[in-house]
């Protein structure tokens, strides 16, 4: 039995914050509606796509989800949503600062026809506070929450991370906020409004490097690049692709030691221009030196699997291509294939956890409106009379694959 089985979600978010975390509950088991603008539907399904194909974006952050297309601009559309509304047990947004409301959808309105409704939002900078009005996507918020300060070298310019933690990092933050609502629920049988920040989100992310540089804030935590100390640092490998390195992080003595052992240079261990970790970041170079000559002369995989099995913690960089074909994922049946309706077979990257109790197999995004008859009746038990003069009235629309 999935793990949220009995749990509803009607979901009104777009691009990646609102979406990972509906997805996520999604793929722990929870019925996900997403409600999306006829036409158009969520932002992300045209982000970079191919003509009349869903984007590889949207794909990725949509999966086990029905999708309803209902025209919220028009009164019958918003009354046609409220109706909707007491069937579930959370309501789930993250539209820009402002727009639920003018739609008339803000909590308090949800609340009247559904007091014990769990509504959830995410906002760049929150609901309160002098930033509350601005806009924000996933790197603003990682510029507002530290991030990029504590990116890049250490004599060089802030970077902006790779991870779109501001987005998918708050997402899963809020999955969890909904969660341990949808617990007191059971226990209360009362709702509430949850509100989440990005900026103070990407915050939770910054934990330790904050308390290695600030000290409570009273100080700048550093720029260190790759590591500051040659024996937790990165070393480029065979072929020397922009991808071709590996990092090694020998933190302890014994580590320490057998990474000497390893690179065949256990002389090092007794030298005392690398006695201590001081002494190491003092001779940095002389090093570095040292360690390169000796991953220079193997692929990245060769290093990681020899450090690794000398008790080296160690890891090849691997890019996005590593990932669809590296064996370990494979074998744990990580990268799974599902049969999309428009783009055919399509490999995904399955959830994280694994439940021993709970196996939700990954289902395709949903095309626009691919759902909304089947989801009207089942939940206001509209008949296809009803269904067909809405659709040709323009308050919902239906993606005719599913009636096919």
């Amino acid at each position: 039995m999935p793990a949220l089985d009995c749990m509803r979600i009607l979901d009104m978010t777009q691009y990646e914050a609102g979406t990972s975390c509906t997805q996520a509950l999604a793929w722990l088991g929870a019925d996900v509606v997403k409600v999306e603008r006829p036409g158009s539907g969520d932002p992300g399904r045209g982000l970079m796509r191919d003509l009349w194909k869903d984007s590889e974006y949207f794909v990725n952050w949509n999966s086990n989800k029905r999708s309803v297309a209902i025209n919220l601009r028009e009164p019958q559309g918003r009354e046609l949503l409220l109706k909707m509304v007491p069937k579930y047990d959370v309501f789930v947004e993250n539209y820009g600062p402002g727009v639920v409301e003018k739609l008339d959808l803000g909590y308090e309105r949800l609340k009247a026809v559904h007091p014990q409704l769990i509504y959830a939002q995410v906002k760049g900078f929150g609901t309160s506070g002098p930033y509350s009005e601005y806009k924000c996507f996933d790197m603003v918020a990682q510029a507002a929450g530290g991030a990029f300060s504590i990116t890049g070298e250490e004599d060089g310019p802030p970077l902006r991370p790779g991870p779109t933690i501001g987005d998918s990092g708050s997402g899963m933050q809020l999955a969890l906020a909904i969660t341990a609502a949808y617990v007191q629920k059971l226990r209360t049988g009362e709702g509430q409004l949850i509100e989440l920040s990005m900026q103070e989100a990407v915050t939770y992310y910054m934990r330790t490097m904050i308390a290695i540089g600030s000290k409570w804030g009273k100080e700048v935590a550093q720029r260190r690049g790759n590591g500051i100390d040659p024996a937790i640092n990165l070393y480029p490998c065979q072929p020397f692709g922009p991808n071709d390195y590996v990092y090694l992080m020998a933190i302890t003595i014994p580590m320490w030691e057998a990474l000497c052992r390893t690179i065949e240079r256990e002389e090092l261990i007794q030298d005392e221009r690398f006695a201590t970790p001081a002494d190491r970041r003092e001779n940095r170079e002389a090093m570095r030196e040292e360690i390169s000559t000796w991953t220079r002369q193997r692929t990245k995989r060769e290093a990681m699997r020899e450090l690794s099995e000398a008790g080296v913690p160690a890891s090849a960089v691997f890019d996005t291509r590593d990932l669809y074909e590296d064996p370990h994922l494979k074998e744990r049946e990580f990268i799974q294939t599902v049969e999309h309706e428009t783009l055919g077979p399509i490999p995904l990257l399955r959830w994280p956890p694994r439940l021993s109790a709970s196996d939700v197999p990954i289902q395709a995004a949903p095309q626009l409106g691919r759902h909304t008859a089947e989801v009207l009746g089942e939940d206001l038990d509209l008949d296809p009379g009803d269904i067909e003069r809405m659709e040709a009235e323009g308050t919902i629309a239906i993606n005719r694959a599913e009636t096919a």
